[in-house]
């Protein structure tokens, strides 16, 4: 599976921030349909002493039509959310995103609505920083 423009950028602003990045890429598979989420990671949270898991999808945006980037990235984000359900419940599933595409196209209120349905949670990156800019849920 080919890796979206920024997936380097996306690892190393997460490891930056204390993540440890356990999977690359995070296989799922239910019965005969297999996936593969961008990112597997994990934090300790020391307070707790568990850790969080997360999955991160990567999108680059770099595609011709914005729309049609997002159509994709949804349809994956839903296929996965699914699939995560069954495998490992307990691993929150993100969208990541640059924050030129979060902040030119993410704030339309279609495109906000339609992110509410389904529940996307979404971490927004800047690639020219290799930083995480904010974690929406």
């Amino acid at each position: 599976m080919a890796r979206d423009f920024y997936h380097d950028t996306v690892r190393f602003a997460l490891e930056r921030d204390g993540w440890q990045i356990t999977h690359d890429p995070y296989p799922v598979r239910i019965e005969d349909v297999g996936y593969e989420i961008d990112l597997g990671a994990e934090m300790l949270i020391a307070a707790q002493k568990e850790s969080v898991k997360i999955a991160v999808e990567i999108k680059s945006f770099t595609g011709p039509s914005t729309i049609n980037e997002f159509h994709k990235a949804v349809g994956q984000f839903n296929d996965y959310f699914v699939a995560l359900q069954i495998q490992d419940p307990e691993r929150v599933l993100y969208l990541a995103v640059p924050d030129e595409i979060w902040n030119r196209f993410f704030q339309k209120i279609v495109i906000q609505k339609s992110l509410e349905r389904i529940g996307a949670k979404l971490i927004v990156y800047n690639p020219f920083e290799n930083q995480i800019v904010s974690w929406k849920n």
